[in-house]
């Protein structure tokens, strides 16, 4: 449904913080499916040895859990996208609760995210949901809050000079 060019016009993350490569499903105000495919050449594996241990391929669970927040993301932002955040509304996370990892993922597995829409207050959202490979369970998310400010107030101001 959106490939990586919709998800670039979605998203301000870019190579090598994109971590999704397409939503699959997605029903605006509701509920999100996308997919990230993982590879042995991404380059969080670049300091790995050759004789490095199995259990040391596995995705750092941090950046499972950011690819997940990226489809919330886009869930979030679905009906008015700002991919650049120096203007319109910008998407800040607020806080995770109960997160879970229980399986690793290693390179050649494709994890799917699922993402749902709870609660929506103005420009406060609540999401839950998890993300599997195959019928493995690798994250369950109970909730995520995510909020839109204005560009505006995050930007730096000038310092003022004493004379």
């Amino acid at each position: 449904m959106i490939d990586p060019a919709g998800l670039k016009r979605i998203l301000p993350h870019r190579h090598p913080m994109l971590l999704l490569d397409r939503v699959t499903d997605l029903v605006p105000g509701e509920r999100l499916t996308a997919i990230k495919a993982i590879a042995g050449n991404e380059p969080w594996y670049q300091g790995l040895t050759d004789d490095a241990e199995p259990d040391a391929y596995a995705y750092p669970q941090v950046l499972l859990l950011e690819s997940w927040c990226q489809a919330a993301g886009v869930l979030a932002t679905w009906d008015h996208p700002n991919p650049d955040v120096l203007s319109g509304d910008v998407m800040l996370f607020g806080s995770l609760n109960n997160v879970t990892f229980a399986a690793p993922v290693l390179p050649g597995s494709v994890v799917e995210h699922r993402v749902r829409l709870v609660r929506a207050l103005g420009k406060t959202l609540v999401f839950e949901g998890e993300s599997s490979v195959g019928q493995q369970r690798a994250l369950t998310v109970e909730q995520v809050l995510i909020t839109m400010r204005p560009a505006r107030f995050l930007q730096r101001r000038p310092v003022l000079q004493e004379s």
